[in-house]
């Protein structure tokens, strides 16, 4: 199934130079991980703000660029550098729901926008996450299937900021945008159980 998260080696590779950066400064896993979520809350409070500040929208496809990158180098410096940990991984795990949550939520403040397909979008987020961590959890093998993994649904709404920012018209399809995404997630989250049992 097509998922951004396929692209995941190419991105870690380019990511290499900013790792042995960090861990010269002594920067750990953990430290990544707990600067991703509090960046991530961050740019929710920042959306709030786009009615008054429209560059808002342009400022948060770059925050989900970045807190991509702090997903990643979190895991990469953990397997590198020995650092892994259960902390580590609650760390991880947690945090990918708190940051969606803090991101996704504050988009029920879009004009035209029924709050059901947002929170909904919210919350099979969180469902497909737990899907991935039963993988894990059964058969120690964490699954990341697409079609709307955490990679896909932060391409989905920065491309949906980046649109929205030059076309106001885009709030008239916001239900119908997350709505489909709604359900990409919930066959992704089936793709998950699939293959975790088999």
């Amino acid at each position: 199934m097509i998922s951004v998260y396929k692209i995941k080696p190419a991105f870690q590779k380019l990511l290499q130079p900013i790792l042995k950066a960090l861990y010269s400064k002594g920067v750990t896993a953990n430290q990544i991980t707990i600067l991703a979520i509090l960046f991530s809350i961050g740019l929710g409070i920042m959306f709030l703000y786009y009615p008054s500040n429209r560059i808002v929208l342009l400022l948060l496809p770059i925050g989900l660029l970045i807190r991509m990158a702090m997903n990643a180098l979190d895991g990469m410096m953990a397997r590198q550098y020995n650092m892994q940990s259960k902390m580590g991984e609650i760390l991880n795990e947690l945090g990918d729901v708190i940051s969606d949550l803090a991101i996704f939520l504050p988009f029920v403040i879009i004009p035209n926008t029924n709050p059901i397909f947002i929170i909904g979008f919210a919350i099979l987020s969180i469902i497909n996450e737990f899907a991935g961590v039963l993988g894990k959890t059964i058969n120690n093998d964490r699954r990341y299937d697409g079609p709307m993994g955490k990679s896909d649904r932060a391409l989905l709404v920065g491309l949906f900021c980046i649109v929205y920012f030059f076309w106001n018209g885009v709030e008239l399809y916001t239900n119908w945008i997350f709505g489909g995404a709604c359900i990409l997630i919930v066959i992704s989250t089936l793709i998950r159980l699939k293959k975790t049992l088999s």
